[in-house]
């Protein structure tokens, strides 16, 4: 079995840094910059965000078909990964630097439409390639949890720039000194965010090009079959643990995802300082860190299934002590980030298992369909990713909406009724912890690639590489 040099497995990753960094400023902040900047209405954001992932539907499996089929000099996957950061880096500084156009007129609904839209497809033309290629790198169980462990601890130090860093720079290249990100106007925030982000995007073309040239790919037999919807529409029908995989972890993905989308309104609006957002936020970094070190600890006395119910029982305790503060130690800052880390801890080493698991589904669906479909199946992981942002949106835009919450751009304090504010606060405290435990229970009573399986999957799995390998 191939054991992949180190250096290799960090140039490999590096490239998580810049996908992260495009995806952390698109759904960490980007509804900020969009209600008050641009002035968009949330029952607008409400229809589009659906509308997206229906087209993500069609596009991402599509995309993962594409990959599979790739054959050139750079292998499968490497020119996908700068193709698309390059075509995501452009998307990404022109979606925040929207000019030209009256704040809350037509011309900017649609113009933010089409680039929100664009983004998705850029994203995954980039996403897609990069986490497929993990497979490739090693069948060994210790090797491929290390090589999945260092591209997630690189693609948290993408998320940790974002939340950290993103409301300091964007207010210093906004060019008013001594003001808050919720104090600058429509067009001082403006600024400032279309300077961050081609800054962002510059990095995430950098990343990309490091990784690509870090990188060397091991590929497969298989080429692959002509893209049909019904094709694939059958590979992820019949591989009942993509499905189970997908729901479980698109369920616990959202619970994560409503605490960074929903923070920034919980300290502007309930606690009235958004700058405590950054020190939250930087516990929960130090968090993502600290996950890093659960893999390696936990391999060496724990399955991967072991692993990964850990992982989710660390979150879901982080998550319930955060609402514990929340509504009865009234949020102190310090304490909720103390219990954000520990959240975080099981976030990070999550996500990491839910890489390897998927590289382990590529396997199965071998195993059982009889072709690899490696792309494809990796296509869900951003697809999943995806509508687990949608579910948030669409919680998080509804309370909104049914609320009445004005949040309108550029005013330092927005008022905001009671209804609005208890709303927020159940999205930041309730919500996650119950979605991480409806998660664990799926996933305890539906994932079976473990143990004695997983030998014997993996197994037949070599044994077939071994074969094409001497032309049988």
């Amino acid at each position: 079995m191939k054991k992949v040099p180190l250096r290799e497995k960090i140039g490999y990753g590096v490239g998580a840094i810049g996908l992260d960094l495009s995806y952390g400023l698109f759904y960490s902040f980007l509804s900020l910059y969009l209600t008050n900047a641009l002035k968009i209405s949330p029952l607008f954001l409400l229809i589009l965000a659906p509308i997206a992932r229906i087209w993500d539907g069609v596009n991402d499996p599509m995309m993962g078909s594409i990959v599979d089929r790739t054959n050139t000099k750079m292998g499968k996957y490497r020119p996908w990964i700068i193709t698309g950061a390059v075509f995501n880096a452009i998307v990404l500084s022109l979606l925040f630097n929207i000019a030209g156009f009256n704040a809350g007129t037509a011309g900017v609904y649609i113009m933010v439409a089409v680039f929100y839209i664009l983004w998705g497809m850029t994203n995954t033309l980039a996403d897609i390639p990069f986490w497929s290629m993990i497979p490739t790198f090693a069948t060994e169980e210790k090797d491929r949890n290390l090589v999945s462990t260092i591209a997630r601890t690189f693609s948290g130090l993408g998320q940790g720039i974002v939340s950290i860093f993103t409301s300091i720079v964007v207010v210093k290249f906004a060019g008013e000194s001594g003001k808050n990100l919720d104090e600058l106007g429509a067009e001082a925030l403006s600024k400032g965010f279309g300077i961050w982000s081609i800054i962002a995007a510059a990095a995430l073309v950098l990343f990309a090009a490091i990784s690509v040239a870090s990188t060397k790919e091991t590929v497969y037999g298989d080429k692959g079959e002509k893209f049909s919807f019904r094709k694939a529409l059958g590979v992820i029908r019949h591989n009942d643990q993509l499905l189970i995989f997908m729901l479980f972890a698109m369920i616990s993905n959202c619970g994560y995802y409503m605490t960074s989308g929903i923070s920034s309104y919980y300290f502007l609006q309930v606690r009235g300082d958004l700058t405590l957002q950054s020190k939250f936020n930087l516990l929960g970094s130090v968090g993502s860190v600290l996950s890093i070190l659960v893999i390696p600890i936990c391999d060496k006395f724990m399955s991967n299934r072991a692993t990964y119910r850990f992982s989710l029982t660390a979150a879901t305790a982080g998550y319930i002590g955060m609402a514990v503060v929340g509504y009865l130690f009234g949020g102190n800052v310090l304490a909720l980030g103390i219990c954000y880390l520990i959240a975080s801890i099981g976030i990070g080493s999550m996500f990491v298992n839910q890489t390897v698991m998927l590289a382990d589904i590529v396997d199965y669906g071998e195993y059982k369909l009889g072709t690899r479909n490696q792309s494809l199946t990796f296509s869900m992981k951003g697809f999943l990713q995806k509508m687990a942002y949608t579910l948030q949106s669409i919680i998080m835009y509804s309370a909104f909406v049914l609320t009445k919450y004005d949040f309108s751009g550029g005013q330092t304090q927005t008022v905001v009724n009671r209804s609005a504010n208890n709303a927020i606060s159940f999205m930041m405290f309730i919500v996650p912890p119950v979605m991480l435990i409806i998660s664990h229970i799926i996933f305890a009573s539906g994932y079976k690639i473990y143990g004695g399986f997983k030998r014997e999957v993996l197994d037949a799995v070599t044994a077939k590489r071994e074969a094409l390998a001497n032309g049988e």
